[in-house]
């Protein structure tokens, strides 16, 4: 039998089975390795450390970023944030990375600042792709170069697509039309796969490979009052400082988050900021700590170092930039500059020399967003220009004064020139920071041209500044005495220049005093009948006119007159002038026959020489509409308007003032016909027109606010009446003073309103003052102060003081006649007061005697069919009403009525009260079908529950 075979205890040895049996050594299999590992999630290793609580808005970019860069999109897509250092470039790149990363395998923060820092920041990212630290002393151990392909390679990986990297603070672009010494070109670092997503911050507007998502300042108010607020800790609704403080940090948030850091670590307010801001730029800027997230980065470093960067490559477009600090921060266009070269330095000339260069110096700017371009235009953000005031222009430059000086008076547009308002209303802005440079500078006045001067003088008139003209004109005046003489006629037409400009303020002594000396200089220098000696002449009617002095001005308008026909002839521009002041002189004394006469002469010569659609023309036609609105002949003086606005119209534009002129003559034909709602319609297109082309405080624009508010007084909207005399107070106090005449007229219309409000001891206040005021101004007898006079009078016949009430009467009725004459309409006024006050003291006779003398003065001057007459009408009415004389009565209320069904329509608020008087009148005689009648047609025009 077989027998098995065993293994021995302690044989180490073993056995074998046959001869083909082998040994075999089993090792294990290596494992398969790992697969790369792109999910690395939130890199932000250097960025700057933002607390997420501290951002605001930019909701839209954020949006749009979004949306570009989704990591979904099959190639690669690169966007850039630009805009102008402060705008929160940074921090709207980080606050994206933080909220979108989830959506990305991985995000990279990577400091673009300079081309060396970047390399580093790829040291690191190839460490950390290979699985290394990327710390501490092992980081200068890889090669840069070696490093900058592995970073390149592993985001070009086919497998590797979703990621983000964000390159920050690349603002030294080294490309094509972007010289720099120091700069690169980002793209050199950007994978060789086109894939992924790129986001890069900058100051240049350049990086035309990159999708551009444009940082503005912030527009919404309540943004930046947030940033003031979460940085300072401390409330701003409600605080009027901090919107003050908010718009003029003008929506830039560093400068914003700057002020509220501040506020928050000190014990200055809102107001102390914004004190200091305006008044010791340089010295808050030299003790602010800069933010924490901006490291040792400033926004004043930022722009300085944009602004080296431009010089490098363009050194005019630098030097223009200094020159904008002293003209305004907004609206700069090629012509203001143009004109203003003449024989400036050898630089402007060369950047001005056209319009491609200009725009090429500042398309540059542009490129580091130190200027934005916009249409027809370009701006500099205005906490840039008050580092450019503040800082590179910290000490006064003469030279770079007289260049803007230069730039604003070579422009200023007269007022026969097409469109002027639309430039000097542009240039109006670079005149005040002109003033504003001229007052904080040592200014060398003998280096400015005199008539540049007077240029910014004209402006400043026109616009309404007349405390700036004033003082150019007397420095245009002082250099033109050390220059020339006392006596030279240059210096002569400043001093007229002067004269017109106190007449304008009201300041008539001193006006006339200018005049004297502009006429008797003139007359010893040209001669009596010289054209420039007349224009003086002309000017002292007009001063004369506005004292009210009629005598002496119609003397200086007819010796101007006759001087013009002997020098040059009846049908020359300068004698039609002439003409038409008369005609103008003449309405105002009432002299309604002459004034047409003349007018009619004007206007048939300006036919003759120039057309129907001169500009000259269409106003002796607007003047003839002012004459026939007076006399009453409402037809005539419409269709007269609505020529003379169709005219200017189609000559001079809708919105030129000319223009505006006559739509607010309109407006005031139509308010006095009772047609309010045309009326305010017209006050609202004037108003419009005026606070664009003249801005909200020009005496134009308070005119036409002291208008509607007459208007609304008309309308019993006596709440928006009042806003509307404040507004006009206020701005003609700050413009011409307290006790400027045109302010003393909207002082007398308050007192007028507060009447009608029932609040008499308010009216009687600001009668008074405007009395008081008017005497000082312009003397005890003059009309304006008569006007006064006679509303004190009306004032106190309503309170029953009818002693008061006749002194104030009489005094206006014997200063009425010895201005005016006993047939003016003030004249008139004051009679027919006095006939309702005699009334009210139940002296009949005496009343009938002022209403009868009213009314026969008054169908002489303006005729049996004028309002005015009508109104005396009307109160005749009433008069014999209460003494019993009924079918006088009636006879007096059916004339009334028929003239002003005629003259105002059915339904004017004045013919309605004749009707009510008439039905008054029926049922007190029995007429009761008569006096049903009447109700039922007041019925038609009030609603039942006024009657």
């Amino acid at each position: 039998m077989a027998t098995a075979k065993g293994v021995r205890v302690g044989d180490n040895s073993s056995w074998h089975q046959g001869d083909n049996i082998t040994t075999h050594h089993h090792h294990p299999l290596p494992a398969p390795p790992a697969p790369p590992n792109y999910k690395l999630g939130l890199n932000l290793d250097g960025a700057p450390q933002v607390d997420e609580r501290l951002f605001v808005g930019r909701e839209q970019e954020l949006a749009q970023i979004q949306d570009w860069l989704s990591p979904v999109n099959p190639t690669q897509n690169v966007v850039a944030i630009s805009g102008l250092g402060g705008m929160g470039k940074t921090q709207l790149s980080l606050h994206f990375a933080k909220r979108c990363h989830p959506s990305y395998s991985g995000v990279f923060w990577l400091n673009a600042n300079d081309e060396s820092t970047l390399k580093a920041a790829y040291v690191a990212l190839a460490r950390r792709f290979q699985g290394e630290d990327g710390r501490g002393e092992a980081v200068g151990k890889i090669d840069e170069e070696q490093a900058v392909r592995t970073v390149r390679q592993w985001l070009s990986r086919p497998e590797n697509k979703t990621w983000l990297v964000v390159y920050d603070n690349y603002d030294d672009p080294q490309l094509p039309g972007l010289r720099s010494s120091t700069g690169y070109d980002i793209r050199t670092y950007f994978p060789y796969s086109t894939q992924g997503s790129i986001l890069i911050t900058t100051r240049s507007a350049r990086l035309t490979f990159a999708k551009q998502v444009r940082l503005k300042k912030f527009d919404d108010l309540d943004q930046s009052l947030a940033i003031l607020a979460t940085r300072s800790s401390q409330e701003t609704r409600g605080d009027g400082n901090a919107t003050k403080l908010a718009k003029r940090l003008d929506g830039l948030p560093l400068a914003l988050a700057t002020a509220g850091d501040y506020i928050g670590q000190t014990a200055d307010s809102f107001g102390d900021y914004l004190q200091m801001y305006e008044d010791a730029w340089q010295d808050l800027a030299d003790n602010s700590d800069g933010l924490l997230e901006y490291g040792d980065r400033t926004m004043y470093t930022t722009w300085n170092l944009s602004l080296k960067q431009v010089a490098a490559q363009d050194p005019e477009a630098a030097q223009i930039f200094q020159l904008i600090g002293y003209l305004g921060n907004a609206d700069l266009w090629y012509e203001l500059f143009r004109n203003g070269a003449g024989s400036g330095p050898e630089w402007f000339c060369k950047v001005t020399k056209s319009k491609a260069r200009f725009n090429k110096a500042m398309a540059k700017l542009h490129d580091y967003s130190l200027v934005e371009a916009l249409p027809g235009h370009y701006s500099v953000h205005a906490c840039v220009h008050d580092w450019v005031s503040g800082y590179l222009n910290s000490e006064f430059q003469m030279e770079l004064f007289c260049l803007a000086i230069e730039c604003v008076a070579q422009n200023v547009k007269k007022k026969s020139e097409p469109e002027f308002w639309l430039v000097n209303g542009r240039l109006i802005y670079h005149a005040l920071r002109i003033d504003y440079c001229q007052r904080r500078g040592d200014v060398d006045w003998e280096d400015i041209d005199t008539e540049s001067l007077c240029n910014i003088a004209d402006l400043d008139k026109m616009m309404g500044r007349v405390a700036e003209a004033e003082k150019m004109y007397l420095q245009a005046l002082e250099g033109k005495e050390k220059a020339l003489g006392a006596e030279h006629t240059s210096t002569l037409n400043i001093v007229n220049n002067l004269g017109s400009l106190y007449t304008n303020q009201g300041k008539m002594t001193e006006a006339e005093k200018m005049y004297i000396r502009a006429l008797e200089g003139k007359e010893k220098a040209w001669g009596a009948e010289h054209t420039s000696t007349l224009d003086t002449v002309n000017n002292l009617g007009i001063l004369y006119s506005e004292q009210g002095k009629m005598v002496e001005a119609e003397k200086m308008y007819m010796r101007a007159l006759e001087g013009a026909e002997k020098t040059w002839r009846a049908e020359h521009p300068s004698t039609l002038h002439t003409i038409n002041n008369l005609g103008g002189l003449y309405i105002e004394q009432g002299k309604m026959a002459e004034a047409e006469k003349i007018l009619l002469q004007a206007l048939e010569g300006y036919m003759k020489i120039w057309g129907a659609e001169h500009t000259s023309t269409l106003e002796t036609v607007n003047n003839l509409g002012v004459l026939y609105s007076n006399q009453g002949k409402i037809a005539e003086a419409e269709k007269m308007y609505i020529q003379a606005l169709k005219g200017k119209e189609k000559a001079w534009g809708a919105e030129h003032t000319s223009t505006l002129e006559t739509v607010n003559n309109l407006g005031f034909l139509y308010f006095n016909q009772g047609k309010m709602a045309e009326a305010e319609k017209m006050y609202m297109r004037a108003l419009t027109g005026y606070e664009k082309a003249w801005g909200a405080e020009h005496t134009s624009t308070l005119d036409t606010v002291n208008l509607l508010g007459i208007l609304y007084v008309k309308q019993g909207k006596m709440t928006e009446a009042e806003k509307m005399y404040v507004r006009a107070l206020e701005g003609k106090e700050k413009i011409w003073g307290a006790e400027h005449t045109s302010t003393l007229g909207t002082v007398c219309n308050l007192g007028n309103l507060y009447i009608d409000q029932g609040k008499i001891t308010e009216a009687e206040k600001m009668y008074t003052r405007a009395l008081e005021g008017q005497e000082k101004a312009l003397r005890a007898e003059h009309t304006l102060t008569l006007y006064i006079v006679d509303n004190l009078g009306i004032l106190y016949s309503d309170q029953g003081r009818m002693v008061e009430a006749e002194k104030m009467y009489m005094r206006a009725l014997e200063g009425n006649e010895k201005a005016w004459g006993a047939e003016h309409t003030s004249t008139l006024r004051t009679i027919n007061n006095l006939g309702i006050l005699y009334a009210k003291q139940g002296k009949m006779a005496e009343a009938e005697k002022m209403y009868m003398r009213a009314l026969e003065r008054t169908e002489k001057v303006w005729g049996a069919e004028h309002i005015s007459t009508l109104n005396i009408v009307n109160n005749l009415g009433s008069l014999y009403t209460n003494q019993g004389k009924m079918t006088e009565a009636e006879k007096m209320y059916i004339r009334a009525l028929e003239g002003k069904e005629k003259a105002w329509g059915a339904e004017h608020t004045s013919t309605l009260k004749t009707v009510n008087n008439l039905r008054i009148l029926y049922t007190e005689q029995g007429k009761l079908a008569e006096a049903e009648k009447m109700r039922l047609r007041l019925l038609e025009g009030y609603k039942e529950e006024d009657i």
